[in-house]
């Protein structure tokens, strides 16, 4: 029986901290989707194609093959990990405020969907600190982001930043 686990996020853009996380549920899982929010109310800077794109050149650059994909949600998470037959959802921990917030939806989402567990990954400690809101704050103050995210996430910044004008 294959186990499946759904990490979802708005990947706006993919950073190191987001693959870290990727690469632990790869180690436990036997298959991982990357589940991009997709909401009417949030204008990322990214398309939702650009982030798929990216997540699917990074998958292949990690040679996790079809052992991850990418798909569009804009519902509840739990919802999402129902449809994509997940047995979990991964969340990744930086430090105590991410586990205060993580472990409430936690409990929501056990108490909406017992039989979908919620397996929490801590960062590697060279992970820590990095955060979509600040790759992004740096990206268009024109600060260099090639130590905080994977070159093709780079690259999609670039262009969006462009883009933005």
């Amino acid at each position: 029986m294959s186990r499946t686990a759904l990490y979802s996020g708005t990947f706006d853009p993919l950073t190191n901290g987001h693959l870290d996380v990727i690469r632990q549920g790869v180690a436990l899982f036997d298959s991982v989707v990357v589940a991009i929010g997709v909401h009417p109310g949030k204008t990322p800077w990214l398309t939702f194609e650009e982030r798929a794109e990216t997540v699917d050149a990074i998958a292949a650059e990690e040679g996790f093959g079809a052992r991850v994909r990418v798909v569009s949600f804009d519902g509840l998470v739990v919802e999402a990990a129902r449809e994509q037959g997940a047995c979990a959802i991964l969340r990744g921990l930086r430090d105590g405020s991410d586990f205060d917030y993580e472990i409430q939806m936690a409990g929501m989402n056990g108490t909406l969907a017992p039989e979908i567990a919620t397996v929490f990954l801590p960062a590697s400690p060279g992970f820590r600190h990095i955060s979509g809101t600040l790759v992004r704050q740096i990206a268009a103050l024109g600060g260099d982001v090639s130590a905080f995210a994977p070159p093709a996430s780079v690259e999609a910044l670039k262009r969006a930043i462009q883009r933005r004008g």
